[in-house]
Protein backbone atom coordinates (compact mmCIF):
# COMPACT_ATOMS: atom_id res chain seq x y z
CA UNK A 1 0.00 0.00 0.00
CA UNK A 2 2.66 2.38 0.84
CA UNK A 3 4.29 1.91 -2.50
CA UNK A 4 0.76 2.13 -3.67
CA UNK A 5 0.69 5.21 -2.24
CA UNK A 6 3.89 6.53 -3.75
CA UNK A 7 3.14 5.73 -7.18
CA UNK A 8 0.01 7.72 -6.43
CA UNK A 9 2.10 11.30 -4.93
CA UNK A 10 4.61 10.90 -7.61
CA UNK A 11 1.52 12.01 -10.49
CA UNK A 12 -1.22 13.29 -7.88
CA UNK A 13 -1.24 15.22 -4.78
CA UNK A 14 -3.55 12.42 -3.15
CA UNK A 15 -1.42 12.68 0.29
CA UNK A 16 -0.88 16.67 0.00
CA UNK A 17 -4.40 17.11 -0.14
CA UNK A 18 -5.40 14.50 2.73
CA UNK A 19 -3.45 16.65 5.01
CA UNK A 20 -3.58 19.93 3.85
CA UNK A 21 -7.44 19.53 4.46
CA UNK A 22 -7.90 16.99 6.66
CA UNK A 23 -5.61 15.38 8.67
CA UNK A 24 -3.08 18.82 9.03
CA UNK A 25 -5.92 21.18 8.98
CA UNK A 26 -6.10 22.57 12.45
CA UNK A 27 -9.38 24.35 13.24
CA UNK A 28 -10.44 26.10 16.60
CA UNK A 29 -11.20 23.73 19.35
CA UNK A 30 -14.27 25.32 20.56
CA UNK A 31 -16.30 24.74 17.46
CA UNK A 32 -20.46 23.95 18.65
CA UNK A 33 -23.07 22.84 16.70
CA UNK A 34 -23.81 25.26 14.66
CA UNK A 35 -20.85 24.24 12.77
CA UNK A 36 -22.61 21.18 11.56
CA UNK A 37 -24.50 22.51 8.61
CA UNK A 38 -21.60 23.23 6.26
CA UNK A 39 -20.72 19.85 6.07
CA UNK A 40 -24.42 19.03 6.56
CA UNK A 41 -24.88 21.39 3.06
CA UNK A 42 -22.78 18.89 1.75
CA UNK A 43 -24.00 15.57 2.31
CA UNK A 44 -27.23 17.00 0.89
CA UNK A 45 -25.83 18.32 -2.22
CA UNK A 46 -24.29 14.92 -2.52
CA UNK A 47 -28.12 13.15 -2.14
CA UNK A 48 -29.54 15.87 -4.74
CA UNK A 49 -26.80 14.87 -7.14
CA UNK A 50 -27.16 11.00 -6.95
CA UNK A 51 -31.39 11.15 -6.66
CA UNK A 52 -31.75 13.45 -8.97
CA UNK A 53 -29.32 11.55 -11.57
CA UNK A 54 -31.70 8.15 -11.04
CA UNK A 55 -35.03 10.51 -11.80
CA UNK A 56 -33.66 12.03 -14.78
CA UNK A 57 -33.60 8.30 -16.02
CA UNK A 58 -37.21 7.89 -15.91
CA UNK A 59 -38.20 11.50 -16.04
CA UNK A 60 -39.62 12.79 -19.96
CA UNK A 61 -38.35 16.88 -20.55
CA UNK A 62 -41.47 17.68 -22.34
CA UNK A 63 -44.86 19.52 -21.88
CA UNK A 64 -46.79 16.64 -23.02
CA UNK A 65 -44.80 13.76 -20.55
CA UNK A 66 -43.23 15.74 -17.76
CA UNK A 67 -46.18 15.44 -15.41
CA UNK A 68 -47.07 11.50 -16.71
CA UNK A 69 -43.22 10.88 -16.26
CA UNK A 70 -43.54 11.86 -12.73
CA UNK A 71 -46.27 10.01 -11.47
CA UNK A 72 -44.64 6.63 -13.67
CA UNK A 73 -41.59 7.35 -11.35
CA UNK A 74 -44.11 7.31 -8.07
CA UNK A 75 -46.26 4.42 -9.01
CA UNK A 76 -44.23 2.05 -11.32
CA UNK A 77 -40.32 2.28 -11.25
CA UNK A 78 -38.94 0.44 -8.73
CA UNK A 79 -38.30 2.57 -5.80
CA UNK A 80 -39.26 5.68 -7.56
CA UNK A 81 -41.07 7.24 -4.84
CA UNK A 82 -38.72 7.34 -2.16
CA UNK A 83 -36.20 8.84 -4.96
CA UNK A 84 -38.34 11.46 -5.36
CA UNK A 85 -39.26 12.31 -2.16
CA UNK A 86 -36.00 12.24 -1.28
CA UNK A 87 -35.15 14.66 -4.03
CA UNK A 88 -37.93 16.81 -3.22
CA UNK A 89 -37.42 16.94 0.53
CA UNK A 90 -33.96 17.52 -0.65
CA UNK A 91 -34.54 20.88 -1.79
CA UNK A 92 -35.70 22.16 1.25
CA UNK A 93 -33.36 20.25 3.52
CA UNK A 94 -30.77 22.38 1.79
CA UNK A 95 -32.37 25.68 2.45
CA UNK A 96 -32.69 24.94 5.82
CA UNK A 97 -28.93 23.93 6.72
CA UNK A 98 -27.71 26.64 4.38
CA UNK A 99 -29.65 29.52 5.85
CA UNK A 100 -28.62 28.19 9.56
CA UNK A 101 -24.61 28.22 7.82
CA UNK A 102 -25.68 31.57 7.00
CA UNK A 103 -26.85 32.64 10.20
CA UNK A 104 -24.22 31.32 11.82
CA UNK A 105 -22.05 33.24 9.50
CA UNK A 106 -23.81 36.88 10.81
CA UNK A 107 -24.06 35.72 14.56
CA UNK A 108 -19.53 34.95 14.42
CA UNK A 109 -18.44 37.48 11.69
CA UNK A 110 -17.27 34.71 9.60
CA UNK A 111 -17.24 37.25 6.67
CA UNK A 112 -14.83 39.79 8.14
CA UNK A 113 -11.41 40.44 7.23
CA UNK A 114 -9.40 38.06 6.19
CA UNK A 115 -12.75 35.84 5.16
CA UNK A 116 -14.51 38.23 2.34
CA UNK A 117 -13.88 35.72 -0.17
CA UNK A 118 -15.33 32.62 1.55
CA UNK A 119 -18.24 34.32 2.54
CA UNK A 120 -18.75 35.61 -1.58
CA UNK A 121 -17.66 32.41 -2.78
CA UNK A 122 -20.67 31.51 0.44
CA UNK A 123 -23.45 33.66 -1.06
CA UNK A 124 -22.71 32.78 -5.37
CA UNK A 125 -23.27 29.37 -3.86
CA UNK A 126 -26.60 30.48 -2.66
CA UNK A 127 -27.73 32.52 -5.86
CA UNK A 128 -26.58 29.26 -7.88
CA UNK A 129 -28.82 27.21 -5.46
CA UNK A 130 -31.50 29.74 -5.91
CA UNK A 131 -31.56 28.97 -9.68
CA UNK A 132 -30.94 25.83 -9.44
CA UNK A 133 -34.24 25.34 -7.26
CA UNK A 134 -36.28 27.52 -9.73
CA UNK A 135 -35.50 25.78 -12.50
CA UNK A 136 -35.67 22.36 -10.81
CA UNK A 137 -39.34 23.54 -9.73
CA UNK A 138 -40.71 23.56 -12.83
CA UNK A 139 -39.80 20.42 -13.90
CA UNK A 140 -42.71 18.33 -12.55
CA UNK A 141 -45.24 20.88 -14.51
CA UNK A 142 -47.86 20.42 -11.90
CA UNK A 143 -50.02 23.75 -11.79
CA UNK A 144 -47.88 25.71 -9.34
CA UNK A 145 -44.69 24.73 -10.93
CA UNK A 146 -46.54 26.45 -14.06
CA UNK A 147 -47.85 29.09 -12.47
CA UNK A 148 -45.53 29.71 -10.56
CA UNK A 149 -42.34 30.11 -12.93
CA UNK A 150 -45.05 32.45 -15.27
CA UNK A 151 -45.46 35.04 -12.55
CA UNK A 152 -41.35 35.03 -11.65
CA UNK A 153 -40.37 35.48 -15.43
CA UNK A 154 -42.55 37.88 -16.59
CA UNK A 155 -40.86 40.04 -13.26
CA UNK A 156 -38.05 40.48 -15.84
CA UNK A 157 -40.59 42.23 -18.06
CA UNK A 158 -40.49 45.35 -15.58
CA UNK A 159 -36.93 46.30 -16.43
CA UNK A 160 -37.13 49.39 -18.66
CA UNK A 161 -36.38 49.08 -22.54
CA UNK A 162 -35.04 45.19 -23.02
CA UNK A 163 -37.63 43.69 -20.06
CA UNK A 164 -40.13 42.07 -22.82
CA UNK A 165 -37.26 40.70 -24.83
CA UNK A 166 -35.52 39.06 -22.27
CA UNK A 167 -38.73 37.83 -20.81
CA UNK A 168 -39.15 35.80 -24.11
CA UNK A 169 -35.54 34.83 -24.00
CA UNK A 170 -35.75 33.34 -20.93
CA UNK A 171 -39.19 31.67 -21.76
CA UNK A 172 -38.04 30.43 -24.88
CA UNK A 173 -41.46 30.73 -26.10
CA UNK A 174 -44.38 33.86 -25.86
CA UNK A 175 -45.75 31.62 -23.02
CA UNK A 176 -44.07 28.68 -20.38
CA UNK A 177 -43.72 25.99 -22.51
CA UNK A 178 -42.44 22.31 -23.49
CA UNK A 179 -39.46 24.72 -24.61
CA UNK A 180 -38.95 26.71 -21.70
CA UNK A 181 -39.54 23.33 -19.46
CA UNK A 182 -36.46 21.36 -21.58
CA UNK A 183 -34.08 24.87 -21.00
CA UNK A 184 -34.95 24.59 -17.62
CA UNK A 185 -34.12 20.90 -17.43
CA UNK A 186 -31.00 21.02 -19.18
CA UNK A 187 -29.93 23.90 -16.85
CA UNK A 188 -31.05 22.22 -13.77
CA UNK A 189 -29.18 18.80 -14.40
CA UNK A 190 -26.13 19.81 -16.34
CA UNK A 191 -25.15 23.78 -16.35
CA UNK A 192 -26.06 24.91 -12.95
CA UNK A 193 -24.74 21.61 -10.67
CA UNK A 194 -21.46 21.86 -12.09
CA UNK A 195 -21.54 26.02 -11.13
CA UNK A 196 -22.42 24.92 -7.78
CA UNK A 197 -19.92 22.09 -7.22
CA UNK A 198 -17.34 24.31 -8.95
CA UNK A 199 -18.09 27.30 -6.06
CA UNK A 200 -18.03 25.12 -3.59
CA UNK A 201 -14.47 23.63 -4.16
CA UNK A 202 -13.58 27.54 -4.09
CA UNK A 203 -15.05 27.96 -1.48
CA UNK A 204 -13.75 24.68 0.41
CA UNK A 205 -10.19 25.89 -0.80
CA UNK A 206 -10.71 29.90 0.55
CA UNK A 207 -12.09 28.94 3.70
CA UNK A 208 -8.77 26.43 4.35
CA UNK A 209 -6.50 29.36 2.90
CA UNK A 210 -7.47 31.20 5.81
CA UNK A 211 -8.48 29.17 8.68
CA UNK A 212 -11.88 28.87 10.23
CA UNK A 213 -13.20 31.38 12.26
CA UNK A 214 -14.62 30.02 15.51
CA UNK A 215 -17.50 31.46 17.90
CA UNK A 216 -14.79 33.35 19.92
CA UNK A 217 -13.80 35.36 16.65
CA UNK A 218 -10.21 34.95 17.79
CA UNK A 219 -7.66 33.99 14.75
CA UNK A 220 -6.02 31.01 16.08
CA UNK A 221 -2.61 31.37 13.67
CA UNK A 222 -1.45 34.05 16.11
CA UNK A 223 -0.71 31.53 18.95
CA UNK A 224 1.83 28.73 17.89
CA UNK A 225 3.58 25.98 19.30
CA UNK A 226 7.34 25.10 18.55
CA UNK A 227 6.47 22.70 15.64
CA UNK A 228 3.95 25.81 14.19
CA UNK A 229 0.92 24.14 15.15
CA UNK A 230 -1.87 26.29 16.87
CA UNK A 231 -2.01 26.00 20.70
CA UNK A 232 -6.06 26.14 20.06
CA UNK A 233 -6.29 24.15 17.12
CA UNK A 234 -6.88 20.12 16.32
CA UNK A 235 -6.82 18.71 13.50
CA UNK A 236 -9.72 18.48 11.06
CA UNK A 237 -9.60 14.54 10.93
CA UNK A 238 -10.66 12.81 12.88
CA UNK A 239 -11.42 15.02 15.66
CA UNK A 240 -14.04 17.20 13.76
CA UNK A 241 -15.09 14.04 10.91
CA UNK A 242 -16.04 12.18 14.47
CA UNK A 243 -17.99 14.99 15.41
CA UNK A 244 -19.87 15.84 11.82
CA UNK A 245 -20.60 11.93 11.68
CA UNK A 246 -22.78 12.65 15.06
CA UNK A 247 -24.40 15.68 13.26
CA UNK A 248 -24.88 13.73 10.34
CA UNK A 249 -26.73 10.90 12.17
CA UNK A 250 -29.23 13.28 14.16
CA UNK A 251 -30.30 14.73 10.92
CA UNK A 252 -30.55 11.85 8.77
CA UNK A 253 -33.20 10.35 11.53
CA UNK A 254 -35.27 14.03 10.85
CA UNK A 255 -34.74 14.31 7.20
CA UNK A 256 -35.64 10.42 6.61
CA UNK A 257 -38.50 11.14 9.41
CA UNK A 258 -39.96 13.65 6.84
CA UNK A 259 -39.60 11.48 3.47
CA UNK A 260 -41.04 8.42 5.44
CA UNK A 261 -44.11 10.55 7.55
CA UNK A 262 -44.93 13.64 5.81
CA UNK A 263 -42.97 14.74 2.47
CA UNK A 264 -45.60 17.36 1.52
CA UNK A 265 -45.16 18.67 4.98
CA UNK A 266 -48.87 19.92 5.16
CA UNK A 267 -48.11 21.70 1.19
CA UNK A 268 -45.19 23.47 1.85
CA UNK A 269 -42.48 21.63 0.76
CA UNK A 270 -44.60 20.09 -2.32
CA UNK A 271 -47.40 21.93 -2.67
CA UNK A 272 -51.37 20.76 -3.35
CA UNK A 273 -52.06 22.19 -6.90
CA UNK A 274 -48.47 20.62 -8.06
CA UNK A 275 -50.49 17.37 -8.01
CA UNK A 276 -52.68 19.01 -10.76
CA UNK A 277 -50.96 18.93 -14.50
CA UNK A 278 -50.27 22.22 -15.66
CA UNK A 279 -53.27 24.03 -17.46
CA UNK A 280 -52.74 27.39 -18.96
CA UNK A 281 -56.36 28.44 -19.04
CA UNK A 282 -56.69 27.75 -15.37
CA UNK A 283 -55.21 29.76 -13.11
CA UNK A 284 -54.50 28.00 -8.88
CA UNK A 285 -56.27 30.42 -6.26
CA UNK A 286 -53.48 31.85 -5.26
CA UNK A 287 -49.82 31.58 -6.53
CA UNK A 288 -46.96 31.53 -4.03
CA UNK A 289 -43.28 30.19 -4.42
CA UNK A 290 -41.63 27.50 -2.08
CA UNK A 291 -41.11 28.84 1.34
CA UNK A 292 -37.72 28.94 0.96
CA UNK A 293 -38.29 31.99 -2.15
CA UNK A 294 -41.32 33.57 -0.30
CA UNK A 295 -39.23 36.53 1.95
CA UNK A 296 -38.03 37.65 -1.26
CA UNK A 297 -41.82 37.48 -2.88
CA UNK A 298 -42.73 38.99 0.04
CA UNK A 299 -40.49 42.29 -0.47
CA UNK A 300 -41.49 42.20 -4.08
CA UNK A 301 -44.88 42.25 -2.95
CA UNK A 302 -44.65 45.08 -0.17
CA UNK A 303 -44.00 47.40 -2.60
CA UNK A 304 -46.77 48.47 -5.40
CA UNK A 305 -44.58 49.53 -7.84
CA UNK A 306 -43.82 46.58 -10.27
CA UNK A 307 -40.30 47.66 -11.15
CA UNK A 308 -39.36 49.18 -8.07
CA UNK A 309 -40.55 45.88 -5.89
CA UNK A 310 -38.28 43.78 -8.56
CA UNK A 311 -35.01 46.35 -7.78
CA UNK A 312 -36.34 45.91 -4.18
CA UNK A 313 -36.09 42.34 -4.25
CA UNK A 314 -32.57 41.80 -6.01
CA UNK A 315 -31.37 44.35 -3.56
CA UNK A 316 -32.21 41.78 -0.53
CA UNK A 317 -30.03 39.28 -2.19
CA UNK A 318 -27.40 41.94 -3.30
CA UNK A 319 -26.98 43.32 0.10
CA UNK A 320 -25.30 39.98 1.35
CA UNK A 321 -22.69 40.43 -1.07
CA UNK A 322 -21.71 43.62 0.39
CA UNK A 323 -21.89 42.77 3.70
CA UNK A 324 -17.95 42.27 4.53
CA UNK A 325 -17.62 45.97 4.16
CA UNK A 326 -20.50 47.05 5.79
CA UNK A 327 -19.83 45.56 9.47
CA UNK A 328 -16.50 48.68 10.85
CA UNK A 329 -17.08 46.47 14.08
CA UNK A 330 -13.16 45.76 15.81
CA UNK A 331 -14.25 42.57 16.74
CA UNK A 332 -16.23 39.78 14.82
CA UNK A 333 -18.41 37.96 17.18
CA UNK A 334 -21.14 38.77 18.30
CA UNK A 335 -20.21 37.58 21.94
CA UNK A 336 -17.93 40.85 22.43
CA UNK A 337 -20.16 43.14 20.23
CA UNK A 338 -22.76 45.45 21.54
CA UNK A 339 -26.68 45.59 22.66
CA UNK A 340 -27.12 47.42 19.61
CA UNK A 341 -25.91 44.67 17.03
CA UNK A 342 -27.31 41.90 19.17
CA UNK A 343 -30.67 43.98 19.09
CA UNK A 344 -30.27 44.37 15.29
CA UNK A 345 -29.47 40.68 14.31
CA UNK A 346 -32.55 39.51 16.14
CA UNK A 347 -35.10 41.95 14.86
CA UNK A 348 -33.20 40.71 11.31
CA UNK A 349 -33.86 37.69 11.97
CA UNK A 350 -37.92 37.91 13.54
CA UNK A 351 -38.46 39.95 10.08
CA UNK A 352 -36.95 37.59 7.63
CA UNK A 353 -39.31 34.90 9.20
CA UNK A 354 -42.17 37.07 9.42
CA UNK A 355 -41.16 38.07 5.71
CA UNK A 356 -41.39 34.01 4.79
CA UNK A 357 -44.92 33.69 6.53
CA UNK A 358 -46.53 36.49 4.73
CA UNK A 359 -44.87 34.96 1.15
CA UNK A 360 -47.15 32.06 1.53
CA UNK A 361 -49.83 34.02 2.35
CA UNK A 362 -52.59 35.83 -0.07
CA UNK A 363 -52.12 39.28 0.17
CA UNK A 364 -54.36 41.34 2.37
CA UNK A 365 -54.43 45.32 3.68
CA UNK A 366 -52.74 43.93 6.57
CA UNK A 367 -50.46 41.69 5.77
CA UNK A 368 -48.71 44.69 3.12
CA UNK A 369 -48.13 46.92 5.69
CA UNK A 370 -46.57 44.43 8.02
CA UNK A 371 -44.66 43.35 4.89
CA UNK A 372 -43.73 46.97 4.12
CA UNK A 373 -42.51 47.53 7.91
CA UNK A 374 -40.24 44.04 8.30
CA UNK A 375 -38.99 44.81 4.26
CA UNK A 376 -37.56 48.16 5.81
CA UNK A 377 -35.95 46.39 8.75
CA UNK A 378 -34.44 43.77 6.94
CA UNK A 379 -32.75 46.62 5.30
CA UNK A 380 -32.33 48.74 7.82
CA UNK A 381 -29.95 45.50 9.40
CA UNK A 382 -27.69 46.31 7.10
CA UNK A 383 -27.57 50.00 5.74
CA UNK A 384 -27.57 51.25 9.58
CA UNK A 385 -24.68 48.43 9.76
CA UNK A 386 -21.52 50.98 9.17
CA UNK A 387 -23.17 53.56 11.98
CA UNK A 388 -23.90 51.25 14.66
CA UNK A 389 -21.06 48.58 14.41
CA UNK A 390 -18.57 51.45 14.45
CA UNK A 391 -20.20 53.54 17.37
CA UNK A 392 -21.12 50.80 20.02
CA UNK A 393 -18.71 49.99 22.67
CA UNK A 394 -17.53 46.21 22.11
CA UNK A 395 -16.10 44.07 25.09
CA UNK A 396 -12.42 43.08 24.99
CA UNK A 397 -11.49 39.62 23.03
CA UNK A 398 -9.37 37.19 24.52
CA UNK A 399 -6.56 36.30 23.46
CA UNK A 400 -7.16 32.64 23.15
CA UNK A 401 -10.33 30.69 22.42
CA UNK A 402 -12.61 30.69 25.38
CA UNK A 403 -13.58 26.92 25.06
Amino acid sequence: MSKFMDWIDARFPATKMWEDHLSKYYAPKNFNFLYFFGSLALLVLVNQIVTGVWLTMSFTPSAEEAFASVEYIMRDVEYGWILRYLHSTGASAFFIVVYLHMFRGLLYGSYQKPRELVWLFGMLIYLALMAEAFMGYLLPWGQMSYWGAQVIISLFGAIPVIGDDLTQWIRGDYLISGITLNRFFALHVIALPIVILGLVVLHILALHEVGSNNPDGVDIKKKKDENGIPLDGIPFHPYYTVKDIVGVVVFLFVFCAVVFFFPEMGGYFLEKPNFEQANAFKTPEHIAPVWYFTPFYAILRAVPDKLMGVIAMGAAIAVLFVLPWLDRSPVRSMRYKGWISKVFLLVFCVAFVILGVLGVLAPTPGRTLLSQVCTVLYFAYFLLMPLYTRLEKTKPVPERVTG
